[in-house]
């Protein structure tokens, strides 16, 4: 594809770049602020593309930051270092017409959308991002890599595009843990935003991967949201940590799903609670799809 600039309406136009001289080109345009405001005036929105109504609450939320004055960036990249399955990396959706369509209908400024050459220009990085304890539990014990590859990525994308301030769903919240962990112990200068998660008329989180759903798993799916909400009723009755997770757990098994994990950890993914406020996560697969979701929850006595 290449370089393009998309009418966005009558006024501003969004421009879509691939290169990253064409990035550095399109910044080079932007006006340096004159006076530090605690108001970020760049924001940036990380994606994988396939985009849905939580990228949307994301672009949103990046624009609400910044302002009609501020200027905001969406990127566009399927990232191979966080697939450990081939197979998985092939079916992922891509739908770069309809994402464009999306970002131009949301006042985007810019999209970078690269291809794999443009983003690792030397091949697969052989320096990347170790996650650390946090990338070994939950997803990273069941994927293992994913973490550093998510996270190498990141960290090139937020340096290519130099925002104030970034934006992740909490649907992925371990991720979302991670991305500021890692803001924080490598001083990177960019604030992070967590975006509540979307979900649909029956509950299920907004996800690229709910398309891979034919129509029967997509019912099967509605067991996930229903698990949380199990979990979240049996932390207001104030039972354990043990029979939050099994309420979780019970209603999964109830329609034959296995849930690759069912966890209750305290805010930061450490060891849950006794009592005060804790997070529900957990993973299945539906049909050949792997489904993530999580929940806050307060333990009570």
């Amino acid at each position: 594809m290449s370089e393009t600039e998309a009418p966005v309406g009558p006024a501003p136009v969004m421009r879509v770049v691939r290169t990253r001289e064409s990035l550095d080109d399109a910044y080079a345009t932007l006006p340096v602020p004159t006076v530090r405001s605690a108001r970020a005036s760049r924001a940036a929105v990380l994606t994988m593309g396939a985009l849905h109504e939580g990228h949307i609450a994301l672009i949103r939320a990046a624009r609400g930051e910044v302002g009609p004055r501020g200027h905001v960036t969406v990127t566009i990249f399927v990232n191979p270092l966080q697939f450990d399955d081939g197979a998985d990396l092939e079916r992922y959706p891509r739908t770069l017409k309809a994402d464009l369509e999306v970002c131009a209908a949301e006042d985007v400024d810019l999209v970078f959308a690269p291809a794999r050459e443009v983003l690792y220009p030397h091949g697969d990085p052989e320096v990347r991002i170790d996650p650390g304890h946090l990338g070994s539990i939950l997803e990273g014990a069941v994927r293992p890599g994913h973490f550093s590859g998510m996270l190498t990525v990141v960290m090139k994308l937020l340096q290519l595009t130099r925002p104030d301030a970034t934006f992740f769903g909490e649907k992925d919240y371990q991720q979302l843990t991670l991305v500021r962990r890692m803001v924080s112990d490598l001083e990177l200068p960019v604030k992070v935003h967590g975006v509540p998660t979307v979900r649909d008329a029956g509950g299920l989180a907004r996800s690229s991967r709910n398309a891979q759903l034919s129509a029967a798993e997509r019912t099967l799916a509605d067991a996930v949201p229903a698990a949380l909400a199990a979990g979240v009723t049996a932390a207001d009755l104030g039972r354990s940590a043990d029979a939050v997770v099994g309420a979780a757990e019970l209603e999964l098994m109830r329609v034959g799903l296995t849930p690759d994990y069912v966890a209750l950890t305290d805010p930061s993914l450490g060891p849950a609670p006794q009592e005060g406020p804790a997070r529900l996560l957990l993973a299945t697969r539906v049909g050949r799809t792997r489904l993530i979701d999580n929940t806050p929850v307060t333990l009570r006595r």
